[in-house]
């Protein structure tokens, strides 16, 4: 019944920018924490950031200064504003958002993952 939808991957230079859109839709009554990860080839999915749903934020050291995440309420929406990539920033990036759909339907979900390459 909960879809979420990644936007904004692509190719681009190391050095470069991108921002990452993932909309929710559904039933949905409320979203808690709303995350992005991401997976590499042959390499563990991790947590590149999170948002509470007060605006808390958290990110892995490795994008600590160079990532912002950020969320609309309104819209349903989490973002990801990614500035001066790295080659190894390249990965696979997942939207990970806590839904309550229901007061017994409450569980993360997945986005199917948008694509980001950063060349050197």
């Amino acid at each position: 019944q909960v879809q979420l939808v990644e936007s904004g991957g692509g190719l681009v230079q190391a050095g470069g920018s991108l921002r990452l859109s993932c909309l929710a839709s559904g039933i949905i009554f409320s979203i808690d924490t709303m995350a992005w990860y991401r997976q590499a080839p042959g390499k563990q999915r991790e947590l590149v950031a999170s948002i509470s749903s007060g605006g808390r934020t958290t990110y892995t050291d490795s994008v600590q200064g160079r990532f912002t995440i950020s969320r609309d309420n309104a819209k349903k929406t989490v973002y990801l504003q990614m500035n001066s990539l790295k080659p190894e920033d390249t990965a696979l990036y997942y939207c990970n958002a806590y839904i309550i759909s229901t007061v017994i339907d409450r569980r993360p979900h997945w986005g199917q993952g948008t694509q980001v390459t950063v060349s050197s």
